[in-house]
């Protein structure tokens, strides 16, 4: 059975947060909570202090994992999307054109609009970017021990 591409899109849609994986230069794992929008579905962006560990370890390793899933939900009845890719942080000319994509999509989500200044140099934050190259979902009803490749 193939796994539901809505399903897939719905969660990543309709979610704020994306637990975000990155490792160090020795390859330790570190995971963060962190709030997401999304560029089409192979893009996702998010705002981070530079000096938080998630965003030290992406300027030595930019490989990265995430998780989209609602966590109310109930025992047996989990749905998720796991994503793998490489993220960094945005500089430059690359700044203001996502950043206005991120706070379109922040608004709608709940969130709020960050202010272009804070994001260049000297500014207390920074605009990643995880560019994706693989979606699975976690689908325990439909799809075979309940993970399969999705193309989104």
């Amino acid at each position: 059975m193939q796994p539901d591409v809505t399903m897939a899109r719905a969660i990543l849609d309709d979610n704020r947060y994306v637990v975000l994986g990155t490792a160090d230069e020795h390859g330790t794992p570190w995971v963060s909570p962190v709030f997401y929008t999304l560029d089409g579905y192979g893009e996702l962006l998010w705002v981070s202090d530079p000096q938080a560990r998630h965003s030290r370890n992406l300027e030595v390793r930019n490989e990265v994992s995430l998780v989209v899933f609602d966590s109310r939900a109930g025992v047996g009845d989990a749905r998720a999307v796991y994503l793998e890719g490489r993220a960094e942080e945005l500089t430059g000319a690359a700044i203001d054109p996502a950043a206005a994509r991120y706070n379109a999509e922040a608004v709608r989500k709940g969130g709020y609009e960050i202010g272009f200044a804070e994001l260049h140099e000297g500014g207390a934050i920074r605009l990643y970017r995880a560019e994706i190259s693989a979606h699975w979902v976690l689908d325990p009803g439909r799809v075979p021990n309940g993970r399969a490749p999705v193309v989104l």
